[in-house]
């Protein structure tokens, strides 16, 4: 995967949700905020993921400039995954989500919602 399917949206929102599409997006970005990780440490850390998924969501975050991929000239071959600057800064947007969640969501057992 050399390019995108195809060109981003104008509209930042868009955009946005065209780079981190669908569920696994925002998590994989979640686990790469610790530090570097290898393909087998997100599965991992990412139950139920496929990996052809994990594969095109990296491809993609490498397109779009989130996160950076390094080979290293080892037998066997080592490969890392780090989010960039511009990933890193993502940071404050999950931070948000997830204050949101937390306040505004009910919990995975609860039918009413929390208060803040």
């Amino acid at each position: 995967m050399s390019e995108l399917p195809h060109p981003l949206p104008e509209c930042p929102i868009a955009r946005f949700l065209v780079v981190l599409d669908g569920p696994w997006a925002t998590l994989i970005v979640r686990e790469l905020l610790d530090g570097p990780k290898r393909f087998t440490a997100l599965r991992t850390a990412l139950p139920g993921i496929s990996p052809k998924t994990l594969s095109a969501r990296l491809q993609r975050f490498e397109l779009t400039g989130l996160v950076t991929r390094t080979a290293y000239a080892e037998v066997p071959p080592r490969v890392e995954y780090q989010l960039t600057p511009a990933g890193q800064r993502l940071e404050s947007v999950l931070a948000s989500m997830a204050h949101w969640a937390e306040n505004d969501l009910p919990q995975a057992n609860s039918s009413t919602p929390t208060t803040v």
